[in-house]
């Protein structure tokens, strides 16, 4: 493993790589050891979960680079970060391990088990609010399976699904991805959240403009809710005014809570706290603004396998039914 991110310089006459060479690596330890440091990004970790000494991995990892003659990971502080040989290997291990994975569940389901691994990223809004009690009912069903859960914006869930790195992703997008799949895909609704005493409340439309007349409270570009209203900021130049810009929707809410800023959120961000909380939601109406959606994707043409399969079809299922509450 290399502090730099560069691949190894060949020497003169060095031979390229034969699909022999190949075909013997990847039956070697090496790759079972380069799969998890590469998605724990962590030798240490890697050897808790292999249940294998650090030291180990370590070498197996050397053994594979000097036999590619190529550094797969770069040392980034305390961290590991793949290079870009590390990437491409990573992937195309990922592929040739998922049928093996497969095998293992079906043996496992033959022999009345439910195992296996699921790999979720999700937006922070679901991953907040409607996640963990779809994830504690379907733990409950399905004891066995394990649950690999991160949180990220939209678009890395999108990008995450791309690169193969997870193999179920919940976000929020204002136009369909084209790398990906959306199993289910539901439009949301854009509007205000505010304090039920706050003036704006009494009005009985509310379109964007009329937020700015009070302090107002946005997600941060990179935000999908902030794709979704920064053609109409830039038409009426309200992003002069002064404002409050937020990377969490979370943070949103609370502000609104406090009562001095009316927040810009989808239903589905908003619906639990004004439920429970003295605020209320209210739509947008302004016509030219775009749709925005709320799916559960998977890679495109992807062919899920037992738990990931599993898991699909029961979230698939739960979320038809939160989404009749809350878009």
């Amino acid at each position: 493993m290399s502090k730099t991110p560069t691949l190894r310089k060949h020497p003169e006459g060095a031979r390229p790589l034969s699909p022999a060479l190949l075909a013997r690596i990847f039956h070697q330890p090496s790759v079972l050891y380069f799969k998890g440091v590469a998605e724990t990004l962590s030798v240490r970790e890697c050897s808790r979960r292999l249940n294998v000494a650090s030291s180990a991995v370590s070498r197996q990892i050397t053994q594979l680079e000097e036999a590619l003659d190529m550094t797969l990971f770069q040392r980034d502080g305390k961290r590991l970060r793949l290079t870009e040989a590390g990437e491409i290997l990573h992937r195309h291990v990922c592929r040739i391990s998922a049928p093996i994975e497969a095998a293992v569940s079906e043996l496992d389901m033959l022999r009345g088990l439910k195992t296996g691994s699921v790999r979720i990223a999700t937006s922070e809004t679901v991953g907040l609010m409607v996640l963990p009690k779809l994830l504690a009912e379907f733990s409950e069903l399905y004891p066995t399976i394990h649950l690999d859960v991160s949180v990220m914006s939209s678009l890395d869930v999108v990008k995450s699904l791309a690169e193969e790195h997870i193999d179920i992703g919940f976000a929020f997008v204002t136009e369909p991805p084209t790398q990906v799949q959306m199993t289910t895909s539901h439009e949301v609704t854009v509007g205000v959240a505010m304090r039920s005493d706050h003036p704006l409340a009494s009005l009985p439309e509310i379109r964007l403009a009329d937020c700015f007349s009070y302090p107002v409270a946005i997600g941060k570009p990179g935000l999908t809710i902030r794709d979704a209203i920064e053609p109409l900021l830039e038409t009426y130049a309200l992003l002069n005014k002064p404002i409050l810009e937020a990377g969490s929707n979370a943070m949103l809410m609370e502000l609104t809570l406090i009562g001095h800023h009316v927040a810009i959120l989808t239903s589905f961000g908003a619906f639990d706290r004004a439920q429970r909380e003295n605020t209320i939601f209210r739509p947008l109406v302004d016509e030219d603004l775009p749709p925005h959606h709320f799916g559960l994707m998977v890679r495109l043409a992807s062919n899920l396998h037992f738990a990931p399969a599993i898991f699909h079809s029961f979230a698939t299922k739960k979320m038809e039914a939160l989404t009749k509450t809350r878009l």
